[in-house]
């Protein structure tokens, strides 16, 4: 088979991989996972599971994740290709003239020729003492610390969604929790301004019941201001613009308080599943791998070469050529390159190490500091839920009171305060409790199980 059949069939070989879509040969699309989409619900309200997945699929921080992975994925393709053969073809074609001033004197005038020529040429490492498999190695285990940190990213996004949903809800709770308290005070400032007039009570006491009522008109006012925030807030974890027009479902259930882990049992666990921690276990791996590559870049190794060559020419008859060699290539000297890289590529295992080291400790102090807030938030939910009927039933009380004219307008102020306040802090701890819960579930690792079990 002469160089021109070689070529035809090299260049037929790559016109039918493109026909037959072999894009992807050694399967790297399936070393990671693929982006997720999300489709609109349209005009129904989005459930919280519906709002994690969007901030899954737009967030661009989980996007950026994604597409970081599919590039190392990429990367192990090139680390498997260094195992295949090398085949190059180049097609050559000239023309030459040849003259000369002593030519030219003799008549001879100028000598002129066409020459053409293919050439095929293959070559195949046989044997590098491990530094293709040391690259390998290396991009595939910094791979999976993309992959994990992909995990990573997708938790950290996760726990911000869910925080954003809940905090909406806590904002607009509190806004009903502001109108319920101005129309308390309200009904205070006109049982203020009937005994007024009537002479039971004094212009002071109508002040006052008015001082607060405005209080109570401010407070709601504020309050309607931080729910627009929490709007922003929700829409921007999504991925969306932050003045985009939300419609969200509401929470579906609510605390159930029932909890019982041993914490030191939390923290193994999360040691096991946390994947920012398999992120930084896979680069000390890759790490490790490299310091292989280094001491392989020093070693000898031994590579086949095969080569056809047709050349045609005016002049002189076409001839053809065909080769077939091993090249042992031994470095003997590389001016200390292979020394400091080796040096280079340890010192790396050795900040690998510490840093792997580090956020292990740092996922300890995670899951105990996220444990007890949420013990914390327990107890605090049920001592909000008996302040808030407590200060409910004062309230009550007071307003009878003053009503029937035995009771004092302080009295009732104090009380309509006590139960303004009790209302805020039992709305906040009751969704408190839902971030709280999903923050240890983040800090174990194991936040994908949130949806299914808060709604």
């Amino acid at each position: 088979m002469n160089a021109r059949i070689w070529l035809i069939c090299a260049l037929f070989f790559c016109r039918e991989a493109n026909a037959f879509n072999l894009s992807d040969p050694f399967s790297t699309e399936g070393l990671t996972a693929a982006p997720c989409s999300f489709k609109d619900a349209g005009n129904s309200p989005l459930a919280l599971a519906d709002v994690v997945e969007h901030a899954l699929c737009n967030n661009p921080q989980t996007r950026e994740a994604w597409a970081n992975a599919r590039a190392q994925a990429a990367q192990v393709g090139i680390a498997k290709s260094a195992y295949l053969p090398t085949l190059n073809g180049s097609v050559s074609s000239s023309e030459n003239k040849n003259s000369s001033i002593l030519s030219r004197l003799q008549g001879a005038g100028s000598s002129d020729f066409s020459q053409t020529g293919t050439t095929l040429s293959l070559s195949y490492m046989l044997y590098d003492f491990g530094a293709r498999r040391a690259a390998l190695d290396n991009a595939m285990q910094t791979l999976i610390a993309l992959n994990a940190s992909r995990d990573a990213m997708i938790q950290t996004v996760f726990l911000a969604a869910v925080q954003a949903y809940y905090q909406l809800f806590a904002s607009r709770a509190a806004v009903d929790a502001a109108l319920e308290s101005e129309k308390s005070s309200l009904e205070s400032l006109n049982a203020a301004s009937s005994r007024y007039k009537t002479g039971t009570a004094t212009r002071a006491d109508q002040l006052q019941a008015k001082t607060a009522y405005v209080q109570a008109v401010l407070n709601r006012i504020t309050a309607q201001g931080n729910e627009k925030t929490a709007e922003g807030v929700l829409a921007n974890a999504m991925g969306l613009e932050a003045d985009h027009v939300l419609l969200i479902a509401p929470p579906l259930s609510s605390p159930d308080e029932k909890f019982e882990q041993n914490v030191s049992h939390l923290i193994d666990a999360a040691k096991n599943s946390r994947p920012d921690l398999k992120a930084a276990q896979a680069q000390l791996e890759a790490a490790k791998a490299n310091v292989d590559a280094a001491k392989a870049s020093g070693m000898p190794n031994i590579s086949l070469s095969a080569g056809q060559n047709y050349t045609h020419s005016s002049i002189y008859d076409p001839y053809r050529s065909t080769s077939v060699g091993l090249t042992l290539n031994i470095p003997i000297f590389t001016g200390f390159d292979t020394t400091y890289s080796i040096r280079a590529a340890e010192a790396r295992v050795a900040a690998s190490s510490a840093q792997r080291d580090q956020i292990a400790m740092q996922v300890s102090l995670d899951v105990w500091r996220a444990y007890h807030n949420l013990v914390t938030g327990t107890e605090t939910l049920r001592s909000t839920q008996a302040l808030l009927e407590s200060a409910t039933e004062s309230e009550r009380m007071a307003l009878g009171r003053y009503k029937a004219g035995v009771g004092t307008i302080v009295d009732l102020l104090t009380a309509e305060s006590s139960l303004a306040s009790a209302r805020q802090q039992r709305v906040q701890a009751t969704y408190n409790w839902q971030i709280d819960k999903a923050t240890l579930a983040q800090s174990m690792g194991r936040l994908n199980e949130i949806p299914k079990k808060v709604e």
